[in-house]
């Protein structure tokens, strides 16, 4: 029994699995929340600049 619970624990199973999927999703989330701020940033840059363009 203590053998097969070692193997058991330490395989892929679908509590583990789906702890990573959390977790992957979790990191996606954020990835895209940065990637949404990130975005916003260039288009205010290309904004300001545009405009520092057009006083010149």
């Amino acid at each position: 029994m203590l053998e097969e619970g070692a193997v058991a624990v330490s395989g892929d199973d679908d509590v583990t699995s789906n702890r990573a999927v959390r977790q992957m999703e979790d990191r996606i989330r954020e990835l895209e929340r940065q990637l949404g701020r990130k975005t916003l940033e260039v288009e205010i840059l290309e904004e300001a600049l545009d405009k520092s363009r057009s006083r010149n």
